[in-house]
C-alpha cells in the first residue's frame, strides 16, 4: 500500500515537472507573441509619410481603369478607336436619380424609383452588343447564382443600355435571357428586382459621366467601344464599389452590398470578413487587411495560450488533490 503510495507520489511529482516546463514553454511563447506584435506595430509607426499613403491610396495609372481621372503620360498603345474609352472612379459620386428611362415594359419610370431601401447593382451594357456586355451580364448571373444573397430580396439590379436605339422590347428579352439563366427558386425575385432600362441620349450621358464610364462609337463596325463593369451603390444612390472586367467574385459582391447597405444585411461571419479584407480600389476587389489579420490571429494565438495554461492549473490542482488523499 505504502510502495504504491510512493509510486503514485512520484509519478505526480513528474507530471507536475513536466507541467512547470510546459507553462514555461508557454509564458516564452507569449513573450515572443508580444515582441512580434512591437516590432510589427513599431515598423508601421516608424514608415514615412509616402509609405503610409500607399496602404490607402489607389496606385497605377490604367487607361482603361483607374482609381482617379486617367492622365496620359505616354502613348497608351491602344487602338485609336480605345483611345477615349475606359472607367474613372467616382466612389460616393450621387447619381443623378431624377433621369427618366423606360423599363422592359415600355413603361416611364425614374431611376430613383428602384433606389431608398436596397442596395443596388447597376451595370450599363448595350443589348445588341455580340460580345463584352454580354459576358458582363454572364459574369453578374454566374454571381447571382450562387450568392446567399438575391436580386430582388436583400438588393435591387438595374441594367441600362447606354445605346439611345435600343428599345424596350430588347430590354424584355434580355431580361427574360438573363433571369431564367438563374435557379428557379430564384426566378420570381429576380423577375421582380432585375430591371432592364433603355434611356434617350442626354439621359444616358448624365447617367454615364456621373459613374466615369467612358465610351466611344465606332462607325466603321456600327458597335461602341467600351470597357467592362459593375457598380455597387449605396440606397441612396451614391456610387460605393466598382468591380472590373467580366468576372465578379460573389465574395467580393457579397462585401460590397454589405457596406453599401451600411451592415443591415449580411451576417456576423461577413462582419468578421469585413475586419480581415479591405476593398481596394485600384483593383476593384477585396484583399486582406494585413494588420487586422495579425492581431485576429494574435488573439486567437492569446486566447489558445491563456487555455492552455488555464488547462494545466487545473490539472495540477486535481493531482495536488488526489496526492492528498492518498
Amino acid at each position: 500500500m505504502r510502495e504504491d503510495g510512493r509510486r503514485q507520489t512520484a509519478d505526480g511529482r513528474r507530471q507536475t515537472a513536466d507541467s512547470r516546463k510546459i507553462r514555461g514553454f508557454a509564458k516564452a511563447a507569449l513573450r515572443l507573441f508580444a515582441l512580434e506584435i512591437l516590432f510589427f506595430c513599431s515598423c508601421f509607426l516608424l514608415l514615412p509619410p509616402d509609405a503610409h499613403a500607399q496602404f490607402t491610396q489607389p496606385q497605377g495609372n490604367s487607361p482603361l481603369y483607374s482609381a482617379r481621372p486617367y492622365e496620359a503620360r505616354a502613348p497608351s498603345g491602344l487602338p485609336k478607336a480605345l483611345n477615349d474609352v475606359g472607367i474613372d472612379q467616382k466612389l460616393d459620386e450621387q447619381l443623378p436619380l431624377d433621369l427618366v428611362f423606360k423599363d422592359e415594359n415600355g413603361e416611364s419610370v425614374k431611376l430613383g424609383n428602384y433606389f431608398g431601401k436596397k442596395p443596388i447593382v447597376l451595370s450599363l451594357v448595350y443589348y445588341q452588343c455580340p460580345m463584352l456586355c454580354n459576358q458582363v451580364l454572364n459574369g453578374m448571373v454566374t454571381a447571382f447564382k450562387v450568392m446567399a444573397f438575391q436580386p430582388g430580396q436583400e438588393f435591387e439590379v438595374v441594367t441600362v443600355s447606354f445605346d439611345p436605339r435600343e428599345t424596350p422590347a430588347l430590354a424584355a428579352a434580355k431580361k427574360n435571357t438573363y433571369v431564367n439563366y438563374l435557379p428557379e427558386a430564384r426566378r420570381a425575385s429576380a423577375g421582380a428586382g432585375w430591371h432592364f432600362l433603355t434611356g434617350d441620349e442626354a439621359s444616358i450621358k448624365r447617367l454615364t459621366d456621373a459613374v466615369g464610364f467612358r465610351y466611344h462609337f465606332d462607325e466603321a463596325t456600327n458597335q461602341f467601344a467600351h470597357a467592362s463593369a459593375v457598380y455597387v451603390t449605396t440606397p441612396q444612390g451614391k456610387l460605393a464599389r466598382y468591380f472590373y472586367g467580366i468576372e465578379y467574385a460573389p465574395r467580393d459582391l457579397r462585401l460590397g452590398l454589405i457596406e453599401a447597405a451600411d451592415n443591415k444585411i449580411g451576417s456576423p461571419v461577413d462582419q468578421l470578413l469585413l475586419y480581415c479584407y479591405h476593398y481596394d480600389p485600384a483593383t476593384g476587389k477585396y484583399g486582406a487587411r494585413v494588420m487586422n489579420l495579425m492581431r485576429a490571429g494574435g488573439v486567437v494565438t492569446l486566447a489558445a495560450l491563456v487555455g492552455m495554461l488555464l488547462m494545466l492549473r487545473r490539472r495540477d490542482r486535481t493531482r495536488v488533490d488526489l496526492q492528498a488523499r492518498i
